[in-house]
């Protein structure tokens, strides 16, 4: 099932829908909603089990709505922690993985679909670029979690540009690794949760993200290095993982590109869906276009399946 936040009126507060072939149905009826939106969706998310059958019904049954008739906002948006691996992919001929590592994004960072990224009035000699990336919504509390019983702590999937601010190369940025990834606008979420029974293995998806229609990340989530079990031991190893947390597994680093003043981007994840967001940079800064020569980054490699065999 893939559930969204949408807004019918721009002076009513976002309610919970499903997406279906014929388009949104409202869920709302089905059970009380909460003060906020993001609360409402952990409501969901914890008494999902007890709501499905009302769901189910209404995703059969209920009237739908044209999606273009509605805003969609993020499925989570204001989520209590996002958890960002660092690289986490097989790259080129690369042979040993690297350890797991990861890194806190600011929740105020969420925006959804057809929102704007806002490139910040800074100076600094940055380059802003993208990375599409799969991520866990979770559910909890989920603490110490082993990799046989990942699948406890995952309510669904959704996807997550996790836009970032670089300097020179692709592995550093003047911010700090955490700061230089957590501006507003630089953690669009959706276009919706897919629940984790529509997704046999989240480690068999494919990954795309248009800029201006040029295609650039293309890859499978197979190539992770660190997969999705593993990533659930170790976060919640660390800290207790609630429901409506994030954890974004990473991106290929093959297909990086800047983002720049009045670009149309487009993240696509199998079995999740496709959104659409804007560009803008108030100070039109301007980049070579493309995949970022600067990096060893080469787009028709990020195709390829990097992952050691055997």
């Amino acid at each position: 099932m893939k559930l969204v936040l949408f807004q019918l009126d721009s002076e009513l507060a976002p309610v919970v829908g499903i997406l279906t072939d014929r388009g949104i149905v409202n869920a709302s009826r089905a059970f009380r909603p909460s003060y906020t939106p993001q609360l409402t969706m952990q409501v969901v998310i914890d008494h999902f089990d007890r709501l499905r059958p009302a769901f189910e019904g209404l995703a059969a049954e209920g009237n739908a709505l044209p999606p273009g008739s509605v805003r969609l906002w993020p499925p989570l948006p204001r989520p209590g922690k996002i958890l960002c691996c660092i690289g986490n992919y097989w790259e080129h001929a690369q042979r040993e993985p690297r350890p797991l590592n990861m890194f806190l994004k600011n929740p105020e960072a969420v925006i959804g679909p057809g929102d704007t990224i806002a490139l910040p009035e800074l100076t600094e000699p940055w380059i802003f670029m993208h990375e599409a990336e799969l991520a866990l919504v979770i559910k909890g509390p989920a603490k110490n979690v082993k990799r046989a019983d990942w699948r406890s702590a995952v309510f669904g999937y959704t996807a997550l540009i996790d836009v970032s601010a670089r300097g020179e190369g692709r592995r550093t940025w003047k911010a700090g690794s955490w700061l230089g990834k957590s501006f507003d606008t630089f953690a669009p979420i959706g276009p919706c949760i897919v629940t984790a029974d529509e997704v046999a293995d989240p480690n068999n998806l494919h990954v795309r993200f248009w800029d201006d229609g040029q295609l650039r990340h293309n890859y499978n989530t197979d190539d992770m290095e660190h997969r999705v079990p593993e990533l659930v031991e170790f976060a919640s190893s660390i800290m207790t993982l609630n429901s409506g947390d994030l954890i974004a597994c990473g991106t290929n680093h093959e297909g990086l590109g800047a983002l720049q003043n009045g670009e149309k981007v487009e993240i696509e994840i199998e079995k999740i869906g496709r959104m659409q967001l804007t560009v803008v940079d108030p100070l039109k800064r301007s980049w070579e276009r493309g995949v970022y020569m600067g990096a060893d980054s080469t787009n028709p490699e990020a195709v390829r399946r990097h992952r050691p065999q055997g």
